[in-house]
Protein backbone atom coordinates (compact mmCIF):
# COMPACT_ATOMS: atom_id res chain seq x y z
CA UNK A 1 0.00 0.00 0.00
CA UNK A 2 0.99 3.54 -0.73
CA UNK A 3 0.65 6.39 1.80
CA UNK A 4 1.70 10.14 1.99
CA UNK A 5 2.97 11.74 5.33
CA UNK A 6 3.26 15.51 5.90
CA UNK A 7 5.72 15.84 8.54
CA UNK A 8 5.16 19.47 10.40
CA UNK A 9 8.14 21.33 12.04
CA UNK A 10 8.94 24.65 13.03
CA UNK A 11 11.77 25.03 10.53
CA UNK A 12 10.59 22.85 7.73
CA UNK A 13 7.93 20.83 6.53
CA UNK A 14 7.85 18.08 4.05
CA UNK A 15 5.75 15.57 2.16
CA UNK A 16 6.82 12.04 1.31
CA UNK A 17 5.35 9.29 -0.63
CA UNK A 18 6.08 5.62 1.36
CA UNK A 19 5.37 1.92 0.49
CA UNK A 20 4.30 0.01 3.37
CA UNK A 21 4.53 -3.93 3.25
CA UNK A 22 4.09 -5.70 6.08
CA UNK A 23 6.92 -4.26 8.40
CA UNK A 24 8.65 -3.10 5.97
CA UNK A 25 8.49 0.80 4.64
CA UNK A 26 10.38 2.29 1.29
CA UNK A 27 10.37 6.80 1.10
CA UNK A 28 9.98 6.60 -3.16
CA UNK A 29 9.91 10.31 -2.63
CA UNK A 30 10.34 13.26 -0.70
CA UNK A 31 9.60 17.43 -0.55
CA UNK A 32 10.15 19.59 1.58
CA UNK A 33 9.19 23.38 2.02
CA UNK A 34 10.00 26.03 4.71
CA UNK A 35 7.65 26.54 7.23
CA UNK A 36 5.38 29.63 6.94
CA UNK A 37 3.47 32.03 9.51
CA UNK A 38 0.61 30.89 7.70
CA UNK A 39 -0.53 26.76 7.72
CA UNK A 40 -2.79 27.67 4.68
CA UNK A 41 0.42 29.15 2.92
CA UNK A 42 2.84 26.41 3.93
CA UNK A 43 0.58 23.28 2.83
CA UNK A 44 -0.42 25.00 -0.56
CA UNK A 45 3.61 24.99 -1.22
CA UNK A 46 3.43 21.51 -0.46
CA UNK A 47 0.13 20.76 -2.33
CA UNK A 48 2.13 20.01 -5.83
CA UNK A 49 4.29 17.46 -4.44
CA UNK A 50 1.53 16.00 -3.17
CA UNK A 51 -0.37 15.91 -6.30
CA UNK A 52 2.24 14.61 -8.20
CA UNK A 53 2.45 11.55 -5.12
CA UNK A 54 -1.05 10.84 -5.90
CA UNK A 55 -0.50 10.67 -9.65
CA UNK A 56 2.04 8.23 -9.20
CA UNK A 57 0.88 5.86 -6.74
CA UNK A 58 -3.11 6.49 -6.51
CA UNK A 59 -2.67 6.77 -2.51
CA UNK A 60 -5.76 7.55 -0.92
CA UNK A 61 -4.54 8.25 2.61
CA UNK A 62 -2.40 10.78 4.77
CA UNK A 63 -0.56 11.23 8.32
CA UNK A 64 0.52 14.33 9.34
CA UNK A 65 3.18 14.04 12.45
CA UNK A 66 3.60 17.58 14.09
CA UNK A 67 4.61 18.59 17.69
CA UNK A 68 1.87 19.34 20.24
CA UNK A 69 -0.51 20.53 22.07
CA UNK A 70 -3.13 19.06 19.42
CA UNK A 71 -6.44 17.25 19.26
CA UNK A 72 -5.67 14.18 17.19
CA UNK A 73 -9.48 13.56 17.27
CA UNK A 74 -10.85 16.59 15.80
CA UNK A 75 -7.41 16.56 13.69
CA UNK A 76 -6.52 20.36 14.74
CA UNK A 77 -3.47 21.68 15.83
CA UNK A 78 -3.92 23.77 18.53
CA UNK A 79 -0.98 25.75 19.70
CA UNK A 80 2.43 24.46 19.40
CA UNK A 81 5.66 26.46 20.64
CA UNK A 82 7.36 25.75 17.21
CA UNK A 83 4.80 27.21 15.77
CA UNK A 84 3.37 30.72 14.47
CA UNK A 85 -0.25 31.84 15.41
CA UNK A 86 -1.18 31.21 12.05
CA UNK A 87 -1.02 27.57 12.77
CA UNK A 88 -2.84 28.02 16.06
CA UNK A 89 -6.31 25.93 16.07
CA UNK A 90 -5.96 24.70 12.14
CA UNK A 91 -8.21 21.92 11.13
CA UNK A 92 -5.51 20.37 9.09
CA UNK A 93 -6.96 16.72 8.72
CA UNK A 94 -10.07 18.59 7.17
CA UNK A 95 -7.68 20.68 5.02
CA UNK A 96 -6.10 18.18 3.82
CA UNK A 97 -9.40 16.31 3.04
CA UNK A 98 -10.91 19.07 1.00
CA UNK A 99 -7.52 20.43 -0.55
CA UNK A 100 -5.43 17.32 -1.54
CA UNK A 101 -8.73 15.04 -1.34
CA UNK A 102 -7.14 12.36 1.13
CA UNK A 103 -8.27 11.14 4.02
CA UNK A 104 -5.88 11.61 6.91
CA UNK A 105 -4.81 11.38 10.54
CA UNK A 106 -3.19 13.66 12.87
CA UNK A 107 -0.72 12.96 15.90
CA UNK A 108 1.71 14.03 17.98
CA UNK A 109 5.36 13.87 16.72
CA UNK A 110 6.64 11.81 19.97
CA UNK A 111 3.18 9.74 19.38
CA UNK A 112 3.96 9.23 16.33
CA UNK A 113 7.43 8.40 16.26
CA UNK A 114 6.84 5.77 18.73
CA UNK A 115 4.55 4.58 16.35
CA UNK A 116 7.54 4.15 13.39
CA UNK A 117 9.80 2.79 15.91
CA UNK A 118 7.06 -0.25 16.65
CA UNK A 119 6.08 -1.06 13.08
CA UNK A 120 9.20 -0.51 11.81
CA UNK A 121 12.28 -0.02 13.96
CA UNK A 122 13.51 -0.98 17.31
CA UNK A 123 10.33 -2.00 19.05
CA UNK A 124 9.31 -4.46 15.89
CA UNK A 125 7.82 -7.54 17.81
CA UNK A 126 6.47 -5.64 21.04
CA UNK A 127 3.48 -5.70 22.68
CA UNK A 128 4.53 -2.76 25.19
CA UNK A 129 7.15 -0.05 24.24
CA UNK A 130 7.89 3.35 25.18
CA UNK A 131 9.73 5.60 23.15
CA UNK A 132 11.89 9.00 24.09
CA UNK A 133 12.51 11.45 21.34
CA UNK A 134 15.79 12.89 23.79
CA UNK A 135 16.24 15.47 21.33
CA UNK A 136 15.93 19.31 22.00
CA UNK A 137 13.16 18.38 24.24
CA UNK A 138 12.23 15.02 26.10
CA UNK A 139 8.90 13.46 24.97
CA UNK A 140 7.73 9.75 25.08
CA UNK A 141 5.04 8.08 22.99
CA UNK A 142 3.46 4.78 24.83
CA UNK A 143 2.75 1.56 23.26
CA UNK A 144 0.69 -0.18 26.02
CA UNK A 145 -0.94 -3.59 24.49
CA UNK A 146 -0.42 -3.37 21.28
CA UNK A 147 -2.06 0.25 20.62
CA UNK A 148 -0.78 4.10 20.88
CA UNK A 149 -1.70 5.08 24.42
CA UNK A 150 -2.01 8.82 24.11
CA UNK A 151 -4.34 9.66 26.91
CA UNK A 152 -7.60 11.89 27.16
CA UNK A 153 -6.73 15.13 25.36
CA UNK A 154 -2.90 13.63 23.47
CA UNK A 155 -1.06 14.34 26.58
CA UNK A 156 -0.23 10.94 28.04
CA UNK A 157 3.54 10.43 27.88
CA UNK A 158 4.29 13.58 28.83
CA UNK A 159 7.24 12.35 30.78
CA UNK A 160 10.16 15.03 30.67
CA UNK A 161 8.06 17.66 32.88
CA UNK A 162 8.43 14.53 35.58
CA UNK A 163 10.69 16.21 38.37
CA UNK A 164 13.88 14.46 39.48
CA UNK A 165 15.40 16.61 41.78
CA UNK A 166 15.24 19.87 43.87
CA UNK A 167 17.23 21.31 41.91
CA UNK A 168 19.02 21.10 38.59
CA UNK A 169 19.32 22.65 34.98
CA UNK A 170 15.51 23.97 33.59
CA UNK A 171 13.97 21.54 31.07
CA UNK A 172 9.60 21.99 30.25
CA UNK A 173 9.57 25.00 32.90
CA UNK A 174 10.60 23.25 35.94
CA UNK A 175 13.91 23.04 37.77
CA UNK A 176 15.42 19.76 38.20
CA UNK A 177 12.62 17.74 35.55
CA UNK A 178 13.59 14.77 33.40
CA UNK A 179 14.12 16.64 30.36
CA UNK A 180 16.11 19.47 32.01
CA UNK A 181 18.61 16.58 32.75
CA UNK A 182 18.28 14.62 29.85
CA UNK A 183 17.55 16.36 26.63
CA UNK A 184 20.25 18.47 24.24
CA UNK A 185 19.48 21.94 26.15
CA UNK A 186 19.41 20.09 29.52
CA UNK A 187 22.90 18.61 29.09
CA UNK A 188 24.23 21.64 27.80
CA UNK A 189 22.50 23.17 30.62
CA UNK A 190 23.73 21.00 33.11
CA UNK A 191 27.15 20.90 32.14
CA UNK A 192 27.21 25.30 33.06
CA UNK A 193 25.97 24.40 36.36
CA UNK A 194 28.58 21.94 36.60
CA UNK A 195 31.54 24.00 35.39
CA UNK A 196 30.00 26.61 37.49
CA UNK A 197 31.11 24.95 40.68
CA UNK A 198 34.58 24.12 39.34
CA UNK A 199 37.56 25.31 41.03
CA UNK A 200 38.91 26.68 37.58
CA UNK A 201 36.74 26.73 33.87
CA UNK A 202 37.16 22.52 32.53
CA UNK A 203 39.69 22.68 29.74
CA UNK A 204 37.44 21.02 27.24
CA UNK A 205 34.86 24.30 28.07
CA UNK A 206 38.04 26.65 27.91
CA UNK A 207 38.89 25.01 24.55
CA UNK A 208 35.02 25.59 23.19
CA UNK A 209 35.09 28.53 23.85
CA UNK A 210 34.01 29.67 27.56
CA UNK A 211 30.57 28.70 29.03
CA UNK A 212 28.46 30.46 26.64
CA UNK A 213 30.03 28.36 23.64
CA UNK A 214 29.22 24.94 25.19
CA UNK A 215 26.98 22.39 23.29
CA UNK A 216 26.09 19.05 23.65
CA UNK A 217 27.51 18.17 20.58
CA UNK A 218 30.93 19.20 21.79
CA UNK A 219 30.66 17.64 25.02
CA UNK A 220 29.85 14.01 23.83
CA UNK A 221 33.23 14.90 20.92
CA UNK A 222 35.22 15.84 24.34
CA UNK A 223 33.55 13.09 26.44
CA UNK A 224 34.90 10.20 23.62
CA UNK A 225 38.06 12.37 23.52
CA UNK A 226 38.61 10.93 27.51
CA UNK A 227 37.77 14.71 28.94
CA UNK A 228 37.17 13.56 32.80
CA UNK A 229 34.37 16.56 32.96
CA UNK A 230 32.81 15.98 30.26
CA UNK A 231 32.12 12.64 31.09
CA UNK A 232 30.98 13.21 34.89
CA UNK A 233 28.34 15.35 33.12
CA UNK A 234 27.06 12.55 31.07
CA UNK A 235 27.69 10.39 33.91
CA UNK A 236 24.95 12.74 35.75
CA UNK A 237 22.63 12.53 32.95
CA UNK A 238 23.03 8.96 32.56
CA UNK A 239 22.21 8.84 36.13
CA UNK A 240 18.77 10.76 35.97
CA UNK A 241 17.91 8.98 33.01
CA UNK A 242 18.03 5.74 35.04
CA UNK A 243 16.45 7.48 37.60
CA UNK A 244 13.06 8.47 34.99
CA UNK A 245 13.30 5.51 33.45
CA UNK A 246 12.96 3.32 36.62
CA UNK A 247 10.03 5.60 37.58
CA UNK A 248 7.79 4.51 33.68
CA UNK A 249 9.62 0.41 34.39
CA UNK A 250 7.73 0.53 37.91
CA UNK A 251 4.71 2.45 36.21
CA UNK A 252 4.04 0.77 32.77
CA UNK A 253 5.94 -2.43 32.99
CA UNK A 254 7.71 -2.01 29.50
CA UNK A 255 9.23 -5.14 27.73
CA UNK A 256 11.67 -2.65 25.43
CA UNK A 257 12.28 1.31 25.97
CA UNK A 258 13.52 3.11 22.88
CA UNK A 259 15.72 6.06 22.88
CA UNK A 260 16.23 8.72 19.94
CA UNK A 261 18.48 11.61 19.66
CA UNK A 262 21.19 12.59 21.80
CA UNK A 263 21.31 8.54 23.23
CA UNK A 264 21.25 7.15 19.75
CA UNK A 265 24.66 9.29 19.13
CA UNK A 266 26.15 8.76 22.71
CA UNK A 267 24.54 5.89 24.81
CA UNK A 268 27.83 4.47 25.62
CA UNK A 269 28.01 7.89 28.01
CA UNK A 270 24.67 7.18 29.55
CA UNK A 271 24.45 3.34 30.17
CA UNK A 272 27.05 2.38 32.69
CA UNK A 273 25.59 5.33 35.47
CA UNK A 274 21.81 4.57 33.66
CA UNK A 275 21.97 0.70 34.18
CA UNK A 276 23.54 1.31 37.96
CA UNK A 277 20.41 4.18 39.14
CA UNK A 278 18.10 1.62 37.59
CA UNK A 279 19.68 -1.43 39.44
CA UNK A 280 18.75 0.49 42.23
CA UNK A 281 15.66 2.56 41.92
CA UNK A 282 13.47 -0.03 39.69
CA UNK A 283 11.80 -2.98 40.72
CA UNK A 284 13.95 -5.48 39.84
CA UNK A 285 11.23 -8.41 38.80
CA UNK A 286 10.04 -5.36 36.13
CA UNK A 287 14.14 -4.12 35.04
CA UNK A 288 14.98 -7.62 34.29
CA UNK A 289 12.47 -7.86 31.58
CA UNK A 290 12.59 -4.36 30.06
CA UNK A 291 15.28 -3.94 27.28
CA UNK A 292 16.76 0.06 26.57
CA UNK A 293 18.06 0.25 23.29
CA UNK A 294 18.78 3.12 20.92
CA UNK A 295 16.17 4.11 17.94
CA UNK A 296 17.12 2.94 14.81
CA UNK A 297 15.12 4.81 12.48
CA UNK A 298 17.11 8.00 13.20
CA UNK A 299 17.83 9.69 9.48
CA UNK A 300 14.41 9.64 7.83
CA UNK A 301 12.38 9.36 11.11
CA UNK A 302 10.32 12.48 10.60
CA UNK A 303 9.17 10.94 7.75
CA UNK A 304 8.40 7.10 8.67
CA UNK A 305 6.44 8.32 11.59
CA UNK A 306 4.04 10.34 9.61
CA UNK A 307 3.76 7.68 7.05
CA UNK A 308 3.17 5.01 9.89
CA UNK A 309 0.28 7.37 11.57
CA UNK A 310 -1.33 7.56 7.72
CA UNK A 311 -1.18 3.54 7.75
CA UNK A 312 -2.62 3.59 11.16
CA UNK A 313 -2.38 1.55 14.35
Amino acid sequence: MYYIGLDIGGTKCAASLGKITGDKIEILARNEVKTLPSATETLMALQPFVEEYKAQSGATQAGISCGGPLNSKTGIIVNPPNLADGWYNFPIVEYVKENFGLTARLQNDANACAVAEWMFGAGRGTKNMIFFTFGTGLGAGLILDGKLYAGTNDNAGEAGHLRLAKKGPIGYGKYGSFEGFCSGGGITRLAQEMAMRCKKMPACVEKMGGMSAITTKKLAEAAFDGDSFAKRVFAKSGQMLGRGLSIMIDILNPEKIVLGGVFMRSHALLVPAMKKEIEKEALGISAEVCEIVPAQLSEHIGDIAALAIAKGV
